[in-house]
């Protein structure tokens, strides 16, 4: 999320970060409100591949002589707006729309584009929203278990399931060129992650899916991040690190058996101490550490 629309859109992320579908006309007018003055940004990464930036999760695009993919849709209101930046690279609707995991800030406007393209995501991403009982075009179409490959615009993308970790859906996409990759909310540029330990998320699991991207990209991949600007392997990498020095911190307190309180009155390590933010907080996420790893 970039800086700006963070800013303006913090109040809202809380309260529709597992957004409803069923609105009433009142709450959704409110919620088209909210997003008035957001505007869409895109980035090309390399010929015929972007990255949109607006309110929610950053999308990804493939666009070329096959049509248009999508990597998430960010909020259902924010669905206009990105047809309109989509239109500007190609003619027509997303033939298929990815989900990174179920989250409404990444898949909000399913029930749009659902309409126009075909939905694919990790099977729990199916679960979860139906759970949700949204709309039959909100749905993932099709499905798998650990790992995909699209074929399409003349780019081969992998998509890969790396276990429970920001949520128990997560899927990251590889394009197979080494040139772009796409982490959903397993990387959150510069800033503590929201780790959903209510819906199978894992901290351990985290940190180490975060290991595996860095095995998977190289210097030269850029990186989309769930949130935040367009990043780098080294930027991935510091990311990496604060998960190490966060989790080692929070060990070692459990380890001398000190209360949550107690870790919440307790510096994090200096290093990482400016990474909170609006949605997440230095004490919550102190909460998700204490709650999402062992006792020693």
């Amino acid at each position: 999320m970039m800086a700006g629309v963070l800013k303006q859109t913090s109040t809202w992320l809380g309260k529709l970060l597992l957004v409803s579908y069923i609105m009433t006309p009142l709450t959704y007018a409110a919620e088209q409100d909210a997003f008035a003055n957001v505007t869409v940004k895109t980035t090309e990464l390399a010929p015929g591949r972007y990255m949109l930036e607006g309110a929610g999760g950053n999308i990804g695009v493939s666009a070329g002589n096959d049509g248009l993919l999508i990597i998430d849709d960010q909020y259902a209101p924010m669905a206009d707006k990105i047809s309109a930046a989509l239109h500007e690279l190609h003619d027509g609707y997303p033939k298929y729309i990815i989900n990174t995991h179920f989250h409404g800030d990444h898949v909000g406007g399913n029930n749009f584009f659902g309409q126009y393209g075909t939905i694919i995501a990790q099977t729990q991403v199916l679960t979860r929203l139906k759970e949700q009982r949204i709309e039959r075009n909100a749905l993932p179409v099709l499905v798998f278990d650990s790992s995909l490959e699209i074929h399409f615009n003349g780019q081969v993308m992998k998509l890969i399931h790396l276990g429970p970790a920001h949520t128990d859906s997560d899927t990251i996409v590889l394009w197979q060129d080494g040139k772009v990759a796409h982490t959903g909310d397993l990387f959150f540029k510069d800033r503590f992650p929201f780790i959903d330990l209510e819906h199978g998320g894992s901290v351990i699991g985290y940190r180490d899916a975060v290991a595996q991207i860095l095995d998977l990209v190289d210097d030269n991949t850029q990186i989309i991040p769930g949130h935040g600007s367009l990043a780098t392997k080294a930027d991935l990498l510091r990311f990496k690190h604060m998960l190490d020095d966060c989790i080692n911190w929070m060990l070692d307190g459990k380890r001398s058996s000190k209360t949550l309180d107690e870790m919440l009155a307790t510096p994090l390590p200096e290093r990482w101490q400016n990474w909170g933010w609006n949605f997440i907080p230095k004490e919550r996420w102190v909460r998700t550490l204490y709650k999402g790893l062992p006792a020693q």
